[in-house]
């Protein structure tokens, strides 16, 4: 069984009844909407048409949304509904990430995500959807798409030619629409004015660079409405990534600094474990601090998702937390065989450390640069070694060591290049790309987060690498620099986080 809707657009006259239902029948905020009416324009004057397209949740076969939640407050009903306990969630928005259709909201007052839920509790009671019941010219015709004799399926069966949006995503969606202009249903392709029919829009995306507007958009289509969505991954997420990424590569380092000359005492058998701590706690502390819920953030454990890879993330993160206090332990009780053994273990899990969140990203199928894996895999693990070594360098001075971040650093300059110049396959990652050079550093200036980010971090393990071999070590000065790559480093992630939450999918 699969309930699922077929929007008939040759019969929708844009009147929006169908989402004030849904809000009068769901106690949706105001701002917020679990469905809603996207108005296209194409064409030139005096030759221009207006289309319409109802938007909503796709009660996807194989929802991402399910996948992503780690505490299973989302789920697929044997019904074919993707319904939501809000009791559960917890508010850390990865739900929204996965949506490829923009389907999800969080409610602020709550601190929960929302979403359309098929009305499941009329369905329960035999009655149709809200949005259904009120549509004056039935363009919305709902029923088990399993059954051949369904409303929706003899709809289908007799009218050619449906659509479905974003299929490419292997999401499939049981949301199907006739006579739908391709514009409405392809986000993207239309251009995105910052004024829509009535009033500004409450939150604009950067505009492309001039240059790359002709690669996404057609010269005779615009956005005239549609609902804007917020970037809900911020600076919590691009720190998490730098901090995970230096208690990561403190780790990585550790058995070699047995390799190093002059190397002894506590930096030799402490240092690395004590950074790894750290900046895991501060990793920790970013985690729990993004939840909108933040109370709830045991129930990551205490009722995981095991499919997802916020609890496997969670899951890495103790165990490497774990191994690395052991090797704390191990020093102190003078076991110094043992601790050196668990340090080449743990090469394991600061390797899972850095690079986790690839797969974690794979799985947000709304945000196609993000699952550029064979890329973000090994460049994750690049900045953890390279932002790790730099803060080792302020405490170890190896020549060999410098030379080896500075190397890294380049690296990390030419995946993040990549990430901008390289292929991608769908409109979203490309458009995605070139938003990359666009976000500002900071607020109100036109520097390139991107691209200082880059350099920033490039430039400053030069700098120690130039020091070391200069003779002119000081750990203070190696230590700046240090802070240097990690500013450098977050800057890049400002642009990498907020540039894939950009593209239009509604």
């Amino acid at each position: 069984m699969q309930y699922g809707f077929v929007l008939d657009q040759r019969r929708c006259i844009g009147c929006h009844a169908c989402t004030v239902a849904c809000k009068s029948e769901n106690d949706v905020p105001l701002g917020d909407f679990r469905t809603w009416v996207k108005y296209t324009e194409v064409g030139a004057f005096p030759s221009v048409r207006r289309h319409f397209a109802v938007l909503r949740c796709n009660q996807c076969t194989a929802a991402p949304c399910v996948t992503i939640c780690p505490v299973t407050a989302l789920h697929k009903r044997p019904d074919g509904i993707v319904d939501l306990d809000k009791d559960v969630c917890i508010g850390c928005k990865a739900c929204m990430q996965a949506c490829p259709y923009d389907a999800l909201h969080l409610n602020e007052a709550t601190g929960g995500a929302e979403k359309c839920h098929f009305c499941a509790h009329r369905v329960e009671q035999g009655l149709k959807p809200a949005c259904e019941v009120v549509c004056p010219e039935t363009a919305i015709v709902s029923g088990d798409l399993h059954d051949p004799n369904s409303p929706a399926s003899r709809l289908l069966a007799e009218v050619p030619g449906a659509t479905a949006r974003r299929t490419e995503q292997g999401t499939g969606p049981n949301v199907f629409y006739l006579g739908a202009h391709p514009t409405t249903l392809e986000p993207g392709t239309a251009r995105e004015p910052d004024q829509y029919i009535w009033s500004d829009r409450r939150l604009p995306k950067p505009p492309l660079p001039p240059e790359e507007e002709a690669r996404f958009y057609r010269a005779d289509a615009r956005t005239a409405l549609d609902v804007d969505h917020k970037v809900h991954w911020g600076w919590k997420v691009s720190a998490y990534l730098v901090t995970k990424g230096i208690a990561a590569g403190a780790a990585l380092w550790a058995p070699f600094l047995a390799f190093m000359p002059g190397v002894q005492g506590g930096v030799r058998d402490y240092l690395p474990e004590l950074l790894a701590l750290v900046f895991l706690l501060v990793t920790n502390v970013l985690l729990v601090a993004d939840l909108k819920r933040p109370r709830l953030f045991l129930t990551i454990v205490l009722r995981p998702n095991t499919r997802s890879w916020l609890v496997k993330g969670a899951w890495v993160l103790m165990a490497f937390g774990a191994i690395t206090t052991a090797i704390v332990a191990a020093r102190l009780l003078g076991l110094h065989g043992l601790a050196d053994g668990l340090r080449w273990t743990n090469l394991v899990g600061g390797s899972l450390v850095a690079a986790y969140t690839a797969f974690l990203f794979a799985q947000c199928e709304g945000r196609d640069l993000w699952q550029h894996t064979r890329v973000l895999l090994p460049h994750l693990l690049v900045q953890a070694l390279c932002v790790g070594g730099a803060t080792l360098l302020a405490f170890v001075p190896d020549a060999r060591l410098a030379v080896f971040v500075v190397l890294l650093a380049v690296a990390h300059h030419a995946l993040g290049l990549y990430e901008r110049i390289g292929t991608h396959e769908t409109a979203n990652a490309r458009m995605a790309a070139a938003l990359l050079p666009v976000i500002p550093a900071w607020p109100g200036t036109r520097l390139s987060a991107f691209h200082l980010g880059m350099a920033t971090t490039t430039g400053a393990t030069l700098l120690a690498m130039l020091l070391v071999l200069g003779g002119f070590a000081h750990p203070v000065a190696l230590a700046l620099c240090a802070v240097l790559a990690w500013a450098g480093l977050f800057l890049y992630e400002q642009a990498y986080v907020r540039a894939g939450q950009l593209p239009p999918l509604s």
